[in-house]
């Protein structure tokens, strides 16, 4: 499910943060491709510019994206992952 639980005790940028999991795991969000930009996500979610970027911050810290400077956020394909 890819609503925000804002009264929910789990933090938004946590949901957030699992939703774009899900959808990098399910190849739903591409390898190689760029991530939705950041106002797209605060739009789709209804969630602040702070917890996007902290969601993000989640998935950088996992290894499952990363920053292209010039381009935005990409999503590393599964043999660049740490533990695989």
């Amino acid at each position: 499910m890819d609503e925000i639980d804002h009264e929910g005790r789990v933090p938004v940028y946590m949901q957030v943060a699992a939703i774009l999991r899900r959808q990098i795991g399910s190849g739903e969000l591409a390898a190689d491709r760029p991530l939705p930009s950041k106002a797209t996500l605060r739009q789709r979610y209804g969630v602040s510019q702070g917890s996007i970027e902290r969601a993000l911050e989640v998935l950088k810290a996992e290894g499952l994206i990363e920053t292209v400077i010039g381009k935005g956020m990409y999503v590393l394909p599964p043999e660049e992952r740490p533990g695989r």
